[in-house]
């Protein structure tokens, strides 16, 4: 997903997620790192538990800037 810390999502349009485990407080939580590529190439990124909470955050996202 990225390279030298910079994304590699390129292509308008296209979203990119990876799963990784971090431990907090002594108990392991899983976590979905996204990436989400505009179709006016502006990047949209976040960290949440799920892909589905990833995919909610850039939808209401898109909404803001289409209003």
């Amino acid at each position: 997903m990225t390279v030298n810390g910079a994304t590699t999502t390129k292509t308008p349009g296209q979203e990119q997620y990876s799963f990784f485990t971090r431990k907090v407080g002594g108990k392991s939580k899983k976590y979905c790192q996204y990436d989400y590529r505009h179709t006016d190439g502006e990047l949209f990124s976040c960290v949440k538990p799920s892909l589905e909470a990833c995919r909610a955050a850039r939808d209401e996202w898109v909404a803001r800037k289409e209003v």
